[in-house]
C-alpha cells in the first residue's frame, strides 16, 4: 500500500477560545453600536477586529504523510469432534481454501486464521464441554484493535455451545455482541447437509453415589425423528445388566443396584436408527460411586479369655460397624449349681439369629467357640447354607477345636478351609507371611512383615492348633509352618480362619506388637468382597492422557490383556512385575470414551476422559444457534452446500455486509501518520499590515 498525504486546516490560538469569544463579542457589540448610529468606518473597524482575531487563532495548513493500515479478516475453524460427521471437515478445507484466495485478491487485508482443535482428554478438568467456538474467535481477537476489524466468518456445522445471549438490535448497538467486534459483521459458513436427522441418547439423571447392593435410579430420554420404540442396553462394569425398549420421546427412569464398592461404570446403549449421523451420542457413560451401609457384623464368644475384649474393641471402635456381640459363659452340659437365672441378662436368641435374621448380618465370626447343644446342628447348618449363599465368616480358634468339641464337626465344618490335626503347639513363634501370602492383597506389604525371606519385625504368639489346609490359601504360617490365616472361597460366599487365639498379643504390643488392627481390616474387608482386596483382579484408571492396567494373580505370570478402544480397534499390553502379584502396563491414549479390557479370564472398562455428552447432544448441522449473533452483528449465514465460494466484497461501515451469494466486509481505511508539514496562514508581517490597513481606513472614512 502506498502512502498518501491529507491537507487540512489547523488552529492553535494564542489565547483560550474562551478569551477570543469575549473578545470578539465585546467587539461585535461595538461594531453593532457604530452601525446604529450610521457612523463612518464602522465597517473597516470590523475587518480589524478580524484581522486580529484571525491573527489571535494562529491559523496553519497542515499536510499529514499517511500510511494507510491494513485491515483484519479472520476466519475462525471448527474441527471439533461433530465435524468428523460426514464431509463436513471436506466441506469447510475447500470453503476455506477458497475464501484465503478470495480475500487474498482484497487490497489492504490482513488474513488470520485460528482453528477449534477436537476435544482433549482433561481429566479433571472444569472446562465446559461442547464446541467453545466463540471463546476461540475472542481468543484471536485479544491483539485486534476493533477499529482494524473487517469482519469474521466462521466455518463450522453450526452446533455452537457458547453464542452469547444478544437482547436486541443490529449492528454494533446490539446488546451481548463481543466488544471485541466493534461493530464488525460474522458470517456464518454452514457445513453439512440442511434436514439431517439422527438418533441420540439423552442422560437427564445420574446418581453419583449408591450404597452397595440397593438401587439408585437413572433417567434418560431417546430421540428419533422417526419416533415409536427403540431398544436400550445397560450395562454396569462392561457386563449387560439388562435389555429394554423405551418409547422414543419419552423419559425413562431406570433402576440400578450398586453391586461393588468404588467405581461403577454404567452405560446406557442404544441400538442404531434409520437415520444417523454418528454412533458416538447412541451411548451415555457416568460411574456410580459404591458405598457401604454400616456393617452388621454378629460375634459369638466362647469361653472368656483374655483376647475376647481385644475383638470387641477392635470392632466396636469403627464407627461403620454395627455390632452384635454375645459371649457364652456356660455350655448346657455344664453344671456348678449357679441358678438360671443368673446365666445372663437377656434370653440367648438363637433361633431369631440363626434362622430368621441371619441373613441380615454381612459377617458372622466366631471366637473361641466350642460345639454343644445350646447351638444346635440345625442352626449350624443355616451358618454353613448362609456362607454358600454369598455370607461371610470369621472363625478364630482356640485349643478346643482340636478336640471332639471342634466346629469342624458340626454342619460348619463343611465350609472351614482348615481341619485340626488333634495338636496344639504351646511355644513362641513369628507369624510369617507364606509365598502365595506374598502376592495376596491381604497380607501384601503388611506392616512390620520385613522382606520376603527375613524374620518378621512383629512380636511372637505362643500357641497354635495344628491344622491342615484342604482349601483355599494359607497367607500366614505359624510355628513349624503350620497354616495360621487361611483364606477361602466358599460357594458365593468368603471364609477366614485362624488357627491360634493371641491375635491380642500384637493389641498388647507384647514382645514388640504387631498390626493387628490392619490384618482384621483387610480380612474383613476380603470378607466383604472389597475390590482392592479382590486376589484375582484387572483394573483400570484413566491418568490424564493414559489408562495404567494393573492385574493382581496368585500366579507367578501374568497375563496379555486386550484393550478395545472406542472406536473398535485393539491393542495387546503386556504386563510387567512392580511387586509379587501385583502387574502393571501402561498406553497412552488420545481419545475420550470406553475403553475394554480383556485377558481371557477377567474384563474390565474404563472411562476415559469426558466423552462430552454436550459436544453430542446433537450433531445436526444448523444455522439457527449463531443466528442471533449473526445477524446482531449485520452478517449473513449462508450453507456450503448450497454456496461453496460465496463472493467476497468490500463495504463501507453501515451499509448492508452480506446476501444470499456474497458476505461483505467492512471497509475502515485506517493509517497511521508517517510525517507532518505545517504551514502558517498569517505571518506576523502579513497581520500588521492588513490590520493598519484597516484601521487607517476606518480613520480615513471618519474623517471626510
Amino acid at each position: 500500500m502506498n502512502a498518501t498525504s491529507a491537507v487540512s486546516l489547523a488552529f492553535d490560538p494564542l489565547l483560550p477560545w474562551w478569551v477570543l469569544a469575549v473578545l470578539g463579542a465585546a467587539g461585535l457589540v461595538l461594531v453593532l453600536l457604530g452601525l446604529g448610529a450610521r457612523a463612518r468606518g464602522t465597517l473597516w473597524r470590523l475587518g480589524s477586529l478580524i484581522v486580529v482575531l484571525a491573527a489571535l487563532s494562529n491559523p496553519s495548513l497542515v499536510e499529514e504523510q499517511r500510511k494507510p493500515i491494513a485491515d483484519v479478516a479472520l476466519i475462525v475453524i471448527d474441527d471439533s469432534d461433530s465435524m468428523s460427521i460426514g464431509d463436513r471437515r471436506v466441506q469447510v478445507q475447500a470453503a476455506k481454501e477458497a475464501l484465503k484466495k478470495r480475500l487474498g485478491q482484497q487490497e489492504g487485508l490482513e488474513i488470520r486464521e485460528a482453528t477449534l482443535p477436537p476435544s482433549h482428554i482433561q481429566l479433571g478438568s472444569e472446562r465446559p464441554g461442547g464446541t467453545r467456538l466463540i471463546e476461540t474467535m475472542r481468543s484471536a481477537l485479544v491483539d485486534v484493535p476493533p477499529e482494524r476489524l473487517a469482519g469474521v466468518v466462521l466455518l463450522t456445522d453450526g452446533q455452537v455451545h457458547d453464542v452469547p445471549a444478544i437482547s436486541s438490535g443490529t449492528g454494533s448497538s446490539g446488546s451481548g455482541l463481543p466488544p471485541e467486534l466493534g461493530g464488525a459483521p460474522v458470517h456464518a459458513l454452514i457445513a453439512g447437509k440442511k434436514g439431517e436427522r439422527d438418533r441420540l441418547i439423552v442422560l437427564e439423571q445420574s446418581p453419583r453415589f449408591g450404597v452397595v447392593g440397593r438401587e439408585v435410579t437413572t433417567k434418560f430420554r431417546v430421540e428419533d425423528p422417526a419416533g415409536g420404540t427403540a431398544p436400550v442396553t445397560l450395562s454396569v462394569g462392561g457386563e449387560i445388566v439388562r435389555r429394554i425398549d423405551v418409547p422414543v420421546g419419552k423419559s425413562v427412569e431406570l433402576p440400578i443396584t450398586v453391586g461393588n464398592p468404588g467405581a461403577n461404570v454404567v452405560e446406557l446403549d442404544v441400538a442404531p436408527g434409520p437415520n444417523e449421523l454418528t454412533l458416538d451420542n447412541n451411548r451415555a457413560l457416568f460411574t456410580i460411586n459404591g458405598v457401604r451401609d454400616r456393617l452388621r457384623v454378629l460375634l459369638v464368644s466362647g469361653e472368656p479369655y483374655q483376647g475376647e475384649r481385644a475383638w470387641r474393641n477392635l470392632l466396636k471402635s469403627d464407627p461403620a460397624v454395627d455390632l452384635v456381640h454375645f459371649t457364652i459363659l456356660r455350655t448346657p452340659q455344664k453344671d456348678d449349681f449357679t441358678p438360671v437365672r443368673e446365666l445372663s441378662l437377656i434370653v440367648f436368641p438363637m433361633r431369631e439369629l440363626f434362622e430368621q435374621k441371619l441373613k441380615e448380618f454381612d459377617l458372622i465370626i466366631f471366637d473361641r467357640y466350642e460345639s454343644g447343644n445350646l447351638i444346635t446342628r440345625d442352626y449350624f447348618r443355616n451358618i454353613a447354607e448362609y456362607v454358600k449363599a454369598g455370607g461371610a465368616l470369621l472363625v478364630s480358634v482356640g485349643p478346643v477345636f482340636a478336640t471332639q468339641r471342634s466346629l469342624y464337626r458340626t454342619p460348619l465344618g463343611g465350609v472351614l478351609p482348615a481341619a485340626p490335626l488333634g495338636d496344639v503347639l504351646e511355644t513362641g513363634f513369628k507369624p510369617k507371611v507364606t509365598e502365595i501370602g506374598q502376592r495376596h492383597p491381604v497380607t501384601a506389604n503388611l506392616p512390620q512383615a520385613g522382606d520376603p525371606g527375613k524374620e518378621p519385625e512383629w512380636g511372637r504368639w505362643f500357641r497354635l492348633v495344628t491344622g491342615r489346609t484342604e482349601h483355599g490359601n494359607a497367607i500366614l504360617s505359624g510355628a513349624e509352618d503350620k497354616p495360621l490365616v487361611i483364606l477361602d472361597r466358599v460357594g458365593k460366599g468368603r471364609v477366614a480362619q485362624l488357627m491360634s487365639d493371641q491375635l491380642w498379643l500384637w493389641n498388647r504390643g507384647i514382645d514388640g506388637g504387631g498390626p493387628q488392627p490392619e490384618l482384621v481390616r483387610r480380612v474383613a474387608h476380603w470378607l466383604m468382597k472389597e475390590p482392592d482386596l479382590e486376589e484375582e483382579a484387572l483394573r483400570a484408571t484413566s491418568v490424564g492422557g493414559r489408562i495404567e492396567v494393573t492385574r493382581r494373580t496368585l500366579a507367578t505370570t501374568f497375563p496379555t490383556v486386550t484393550m478395545t478402544a472406542p472406536d473398535g480397534s485393539t491393542e495387546k499390553i503386556e504386563l510387567r512385575q512392580t511387586s509379587p502379584g501385583l502387574g502393571l502396563g501402561v498406553i497412552d491414549v488420545d481419545k475420550p470414551g470406553l475403553y475394554r479390557f480383556d485377558d481371557g479370564t477377567l474384563r474390565t472398562v474404563a472411562a476415559v476422559g469426558n466423552p462430552d455428552p454436550l459436544e453430542f447432544s446433537d450433531v445436526r448441522a444448523t444455522d439457527q444457534k449463531l443466528k442471533p449473533l449473526v445477524e446482531a452483528s449485520g452478517g449473513t449465514s449462508l450453507w456450503l452446500a448450497d454456496n461453496p465460494d460465496p463472493d467476497v466484497r468490500s463495504v463501507r461501515p453501515g451499509r448492508a455486509a452480506g446476501g444470499s451469494d456474497w458476505i461483505g466486509l467492512r471497509r475502515n481505511e485506517g493509517y497511521t501518520v508517517a510525517g507532518i508539514n505545517q504551514l502558517p496562514l498569517l505571518p506576523g508581517i502579513l497581520v500588521a499590515l492588513a490590520f493598519l490597513l484597516a484601521l487607517g481606513s476606518a480613520w480615513w472614512r471618519e474623517g471626510r
